[in-house]
């Protein structure tokens, strides 16, 4: 049987698409193992098990043929926090915990602030929201039973107060302090849609339109109507869109507040809020 060492080189040198093809088999075999990455540098010479070694190379094979990590192994980390996914949600990204970070920063800890996260996926940023901000009421909706029932079982696994609802975009009368979206951005023929990872990824998460806007323009469209006076929304976009963002914003009488970069130092995300 092969050592972990042997193990984890032979699954690398399969990954080449990949960018973190170490790592990858790293995961991969931390899950086969059950156990940390400590471990497999501790004992690299140590064997795997016959059935371990089996289990591993259905993973690796799955990685091979270029579905996400995160769906294999059924988590992903995000804002320290791990979040349990599958191919009916979206894999949340760092970029998205930068908006997260702005909005932190800026609106009152202690208020008892009512806010509402649009096309909630996993449930990210309404369980992070939640955790952060235990004096905010948080409620976040999903168009999809499906992807709602895995954000239902990530805020009660990691104890956050989230009321969800099963709904497209903004409805009703409600009024909110804090309007916030990672919505759908890319153009419907964008290339990228049939490389990598996104092509295991639920369409409807990540195009919307040609180009790219229809989700971002209907949030914007009805957020004045459901923003209390000087309250805020936030929205995640395309790395080539915050100017068309934020013209759109002052088209329906938002005041931008923050147009913010990713990690990557890439436009991605833009606050704005309603007049008081």
């Amino acid at each position: 049987m092969p050592s972990i060492r042997e193990a984890l080189s032979s699954a690398a040198e399969r990954f080449t698409a990949s960018d973190s093809a170490q790592l990858d088999a790293q995961l991969l075999l931390c899950q086969v193992l059950q156990c940390n990455t400590a471990h497999l540098y501790t004992w690299p010479d140590k064997a795997i098990e016959p059935e371990q070694a089996e289990r591993f190379e259905e993973l690796v094979l799955r990685r091979e043929q270029g579905e996400p990590i995160a769906y294999i192994r059924g988590v992903q980390e995000f804002y320290s926090r791990e979040f349990i996914v599958n191919p009916h949600t979206l894999i949340p990204r760092p970029e998205t915990e930068c908006m997260i970070e702005q909005v932190l920063e800026h609106l009152d800890a202690e208020r008892p602030l009512k806010v509402i996260d649009l096309g909630t996926g996993t449930g990210a940023i309404a369980v992070t929201l939640a955790c952060e901000r235990p004096a905010w009421s948080v409620s976040a909706s999903d168009l999809s039973a499906h992807t709602l029932a895995v954000a239902r079982d990530n805020a009660e696994r990691l104890g956050a107060h989230v009321s969800f609802f099963e709904q497209d975009w903004l409805s009703g009368d409600d009024r909110y302090d804090l309007i916030i979206s990672n919505p759908p951005y890319i153009r419907c023929d964008d290339p990228h849609l049939q490389q990598g990872d996104v092509r295991f990824e639920p369409r409807l998460a990540l195009a919307s339109g040609t180009d790219g806007m229809v989700a971002i323009r209907a949030i914007i469209s009805s957020a004045s109507q459901h923003l209390e006076p000087g309250g805020y929304l936030a929205l995640e976009h395309g790395y080539d869109q915050q100017a068309l963002v934020a013209d759109t914003l002052r088209q329906h009488g938002l005041t931008i507040a923050e147009q913010g970069t990713d990690h990557a130092g890439l436009p991605r995300f833009i606050t704005a809020t309603a007049a008081l």
